[in-house]
């Protein structure tokens, strides 16, 4: 398989790092995450002029195209800057359920307005008792004339309360824990019963608690199907678990580069701790993990488009798993060669260190996908 760059990605990796360069250092993300939304609406303006909004989808949806190579190159460089703006809730989880559920003229309409940056969207999913279970869903829709009521709560909804369009699971029928049965629906974030409780996360990110009391939708809320929803929930999914491959991968490249820069400079009983030879195994193994992370996300990108569904489950479920290791070697080693001043505000280590934990945990720990990699078996 052929990893070289063409000249358009390389252009766009270099745009996408010049950016991360000269607009995102460690003071400036620290007067975003200061600032009243935690996150920079300029920014956000920034990556629509350079097309990365509109990156994954198609043109006639008002995209540019891109692939899962060019959204990788992306990524990476927010894992570098640790970008704090909704890109994962707008363009890799809404973005993607949109385009995989929503009819033409719906998805012009809406992926339209989020490559020009003026439109935001959350994935509402997760609840209190689902942990990493997809099909648990307990939020219900039902029936009412010729509308739908939504009744339930959502939780820990990534940028849910920035969100200005919200897509909804819902139980329409069968049990609480059944595939079957589960709908999507397109929620504005102002209508009536819907109230977000929106809070920081410790990586820096953004968060909400969603709840939706008797809110009345009209019949063209439905996005896709009714009750044939779970197939679209495992594919979004399987899309985030591919961008926080490669975005991890950006932090982890950063945090060992932070690292072994310390070791060189950092001296004790006059000369640098990078000559201590324990030291310089741990950054062995921190270096090791990154690579291994680097071809994860390389197949993480490939395989997220793959069309037989246990093949693509797999793959990601792989992924996942390998991503969560190193994230944990490299987040944890990058705190132990730093020693205490590793975890301090002050230090860029310690908070590449809380993204990456985030990471591990999201989208499944290391020991969820292991359990389902052996529930699977092989897959030819």
């Amino acid at each position: 398989m052929d990893f070289e760059l063409s000249n358009e990605q390389q252009l766009l990796k270099d745009s996408a790092d010049r950016l991360i360069a000269d607009r995102y250092d460690m003071q400036a993300r620290g007067k975003i995450l200061e600032s009243d939304a935690g996150w920079s609406r300029e920014i956000w303006s920034t990556f629509a002029g350079l097309g990365f909004l509109g990156l994954p989808f198609s043109g006639e949806d008002g995209g540019f195209d891109g692939g899962p190579v060019e959204q990788m190159l992306i990524l990476e460089a927010f894992g570098r800057g640790l970008i704090v703006e909704p890109y994962l809730a707008t363009v890799v989880l809404g973005g993607s359920a949109i385009a995989l559920a929503a009819d033409a003229d719906r998805r012009a309409e809406i992926l339209g307005g989020v490559a020009a940056g003026e439109r935001l969207l959350a994935f509402a999913h997760g609840e209190r008792l689902s942990r990493y279970r997809l099909r648990q869903v307990e939020t219900t829709a039902r029936r009412e004339g010729d509308g739908w009521v939504l009744d339930g709560e959502k939780t820990t909804v990534v940028h849910g309360a920035e969100a200005d369009t919200l897509i909804v699971s819902a139980r329409t029928s069968g049990g609480k824990d059944d595939e079957a049965g589960i709908s999507l629906f397109l929620v504005p974030a102002d209508t009536t019963g819907v109230t977000a409780r929106g809070y920081p996360t410790f990586d820096g990110m953004r968060g909400a608690d969603i709840t939706f009391e008797s809110v009345k939708l009209p019949a063209g809320a439905l996005l896709g199907e009714a009750d044939k929803a779970y197939g679209v929930i495992e594919q979004v999914e399987q899309h985030g678990i591919a961008a926080v491959a490669a975005e991890g991968l950006g932090a982890m490249q950063a945090a060992l580069d932070i690292s072994v820069e310390y070791l060189k400079t950092r001296t004790q009983f006059g000369r640098p701790i990078g000559d201590f030879q324990v030291l310089q195994h741990r950054a062995a193994d921190m270096y090791v993990a990154v690579e291994e992370a680097r071809s994860i996300a390389i197949y993480a990108a490939m395989m997220v488009s793959e069309p037989d569904p246990a093949a693509r489950r797999h793959a990601m479920a792989t992924a996942k798993a390998q991503i969560g290791q190193s994230a944990r070697e490299v987040g944890q080693g990058g705190v132990q060669l730093h020693g205490g001043i590793g975890i301090t505000e002050e230090y860029a280590v310690g908070h590449y260190f809380k993204r990456l934990s985030m990471i591990e945990r999201q989208f499944g720990d290391v020991e969820h996908h292991m359990a389902l990699l052996a529930s699977m078996g092989a897959v030819e």
